[in-house]
């Protein structure tokens, strides 16, 4: 999915160093502060080995945002369920999603998840799920809706 300078697209076994090093970022700016328990140093221990795994399941998801040439970004979402609780429910979770600090406010993360969400509804996922910290307030407000539903 291509925006003005941006590039979204799916990841590719070159492209292992770039989603590591996004994901390194995740970890020291988002983990490292509001987990913890968090280790910061699994990226580059064991990233390249979980994302490779990843990049070939039909169930997984890693995109790439790109300015230019530069990576400025990634999205690892996966498939989940059904599960015998609630056998009808085919769910999609956003694992992970990192935008660099110089490309923030340009709309790569609302691409991100648009792209996570067509891809989503591709595989007729009825449920899709985000996991981020209670404190991360940057990602609270990407998966907020614009307005809130009066409650009764």
């Amino acid at each position: 999915m291509d925006t003005d300078e941006h590039l979204i697209r799916e990841a590719s076994p070159e492209d292992l160093g770039a989603v590591v090093a996004s994901v390194s970022g995740l970890f020291a700016e988002d983990g490292a502060r509001h987990d913890p328990h968090a280790d910061p140093s699994w990226p580059e221990r064991e990233g390249a080995e979980y994302y490779a795994r990843l990049l070939s399941s039909p169930d997984g998801l890693v995109l790439l945002a790109l300015t230019g040439q530069r990576p400025v970004g990634h999205l690892v979402g996966r498939l989940n369920g059904p599960d015998p609780l609630r056998p009808s429910v085919r769910g999609a979770e956003l694992e992970s999603m990192r935008v660099a600090p110089q490309a923030r406010g340009s709309g790569v993360g609302s691409e991100l998840m648009r792209s996570f969400l067509a891809w989503a509804a591709e595989r007729d996922v009825n449920e899709t799920r985000v996991r981020a910290f209670a404190a991360n307030t940057g990602a609270q407000r990407l998966v907020q809706p614009r307005t809130r539903p009066q409650l009764p």
